[in-house]
């Protein structure tokens, strides 16, 4: 494509944005938040593709103003996080007498509790001039400091905005203006075979450019279960190389724009081994804007349950799902938004606004885009039939009120205010009982299992879910976790560490 004709597609698109974000925001006033960027303002790193002729003069395979306008925005992202881990070692242990010195004051302190400091480095995408950046969840997770180093050296340290555990993304920002951005570009207008280039800092390396193609759309892994109870995952996958170190940078098409924050590799031995998987720019947009706006993600949810990629046809046969161009219905929640529009088992959902789905993680990508209360034209088949249907969707809790951030969704836990009767027989005021533990979650990271009941939070007594979610929400750093096991002695202690970097 020559430079005129790149300059006309983007100014019409600059145009057309800028006028649809005008009239939407006059029809919804205040409802939808677009910080993100300006459309009529290109920043100085696209300069290349105004120039003249486009270096090279090879067309769409030639990448050099590609990974030019990628290279200053793409940051280098590095993490320090000192582990605070317990000994719940018996105070009289017999290797206390053996140098003279208790066991806990050997690892720097007497409360049962030692520092294990760690270090771990990412990539990120600067997404506004004023320092906004875009990450992985798990490249700055539980991080006490966070440092971005740019491009040109120049170092800050950064401040975590938001996170979002169930899609793997975080934001964070530095002090610092007039900074080189990517463009948003739109994963929906991907296409499989398309050339695509990753960015960032992969193991440890200044900046590096890799090219491949996309080679599926719509995967899912099922790793954001490692770190969330209620995983997003619909992933854009490429041959691009990726390695530990490119997570959280950039995905860019020919023209430089952004279309995916890289997040995994599938791989037998922790390095590339031929795919690398990709969040579409079109989820990271929703999930950015509501982090920004909110403090949280505004997730819509359908309301069904639908069948797993890996399952066989055995498990299939045996559950009485039916194949199909769709979706098949295995369940509907009850009080969700597709049972409340009439949606049963054993439907096929085959369109969502006017858009095919294929598979449950299509179908995810897609609601992903949109936030409860939204309404969308959903297409399903029923005993041969074709049916639409207008489905307002809900967030998690049945209702399309606006969801507040908890600290108690940080942990990665399962909790529960212990009943009366238990708290009779263990001869405790009350309690709060961990049910369950997710894989690297923050519980999980502090060694607490299940079945642990928490007594005491920072030296305060804890009766109930609202009264240790009152302590911790006030609480910074590292807090301590005091409690017991049923049918074994002894109070355990537990270091929980609460906050990401500053």
């Amino acid at each position: 494509m020559k430079a005129k004709q790149v300059v006309t597609v983007i100014l019409i698109s600059a145009s057309t944005a800028v006028a649809t974000m005008w009239g939407y925001n006059r029809i919804n006033g205040s409802k939808t938040y677009f910080y993100a960027q300006d459309s009529s303002k290109i920043p100085v790193n696209y300069a290349k593709f105004f120039e003249g002729e486009r270096s090279g003069g090879a067309g769409p395979l030639d990448f050099t103003d590609a990974a030019s306008a990628a290279i200053p925005a793409t940051v280098h992202i590095k993490t320090k996080t000192v582990r605070t881990v317990s000994n719940n070692l018996p105070k009289h242990n017999p290797f206390s007498d053996l140098f003279g010195i208790d066991p806990d004051d050997f690892f720097g302190n007497g409360n049962g509790l030692r520092s294990l400091p760690e270090m771990a480095s990412g990539s990120g995408v600067i997404i506004s001039n004023d320092g906004y950046i875009v990450t992985n969840n798990h490249v700055v997770d539980g991080a006490d400091e966070v440092t971005v180093t740019l491009s040109n050296r120049k170092s800050f340290k950064a401040k975590v905005i938001g996170a979002d555990p169930s899609s793997d993304l975080a934001v964070i920002k530095i002090d610092a203006q007039g900074l080189p951005f990517l463009l948003y570009g739109n994963s929906d207008d991907v296409k499989i075979g398309q050339w695509v280039l990753a960015v960032g800092y992969p193991l440890n390396l200044e900046t590096t450019v890799t090219a491949g193609i996309v080679s599926a759309k719509g995967r899912t892994l099922d790793i954001n279960r490692r770190q969330s109870q209620t995983p997003l995952e619909s992933f854009i996958q490429t041959d691009a190389a990726v390695n530990p170190g490119n997570s959280g940078g950039p995905l860019i098409n020919p023209e430089g724009q952004l279309i995916g924050i890289n997040s995994a590799i599938a791989s037998p031995t922790g390095s590339y081994a031929g795919y690398s998987f990709t969040i579409p720019v079109n989820i990271v947009k929703k999930i950015v804007n509501d982090i920004m706006k909110f403090g949280t993600p505004q997730r819509a949810y359908l309301g069904i349950q639908y069948p797993r990629d890996d399952m066989s046809d055995d498990q299939k046969k045996e559950q009485g799902i039916k194949d199909g161009e769709g979706v098949y219905v295995m369940d509907v929640t009850a009080d969700g938004a597709a049972s409340h529009a009439g949606i049963q088992k054993g439907d096929m959902i085959t369109k969502l606004n006017g858009t095919p789905v294929f598979t449950g993680a299509e179908l995810v990508g897609q609601i992903a885009t949109y936030s409860p209360g939204d309404k969308i034209t959903v297409t399903y088949k029923r005993d041969g039939k074709e049916n639409n249907v207008t489905i307002q969707l809900r967030n998690n809790s049945g209702t399309i009120a606006m969801v507040k951030t908890s600290v108690l969704d940080k942990l990665g836990a399962q909790l529960q205010t212990l009943s009366k009767k238990e708290s009779t027989d263990l001869d405790v005021k009350g309690g709060v009982i961990v049910k369950s533990v997710t894989e690297n979650g923050l519980m999980d990271k502090s060694r607490i299992q299940e079945g642990f009941i928490i007594l005491k939070a920072n030296g305060q007594e804890v009766r109930t879910k609202e009264e240790l979610e009152g302590i911790l929400s006030k609480a910074s750093g590292t807090v301590k976790l005091e409690g017991v096991f049923s049918g074994y002695e002894g109070l355990y202690t537990y270091p929980l560490r609460l906050s990401s970097g500053e």
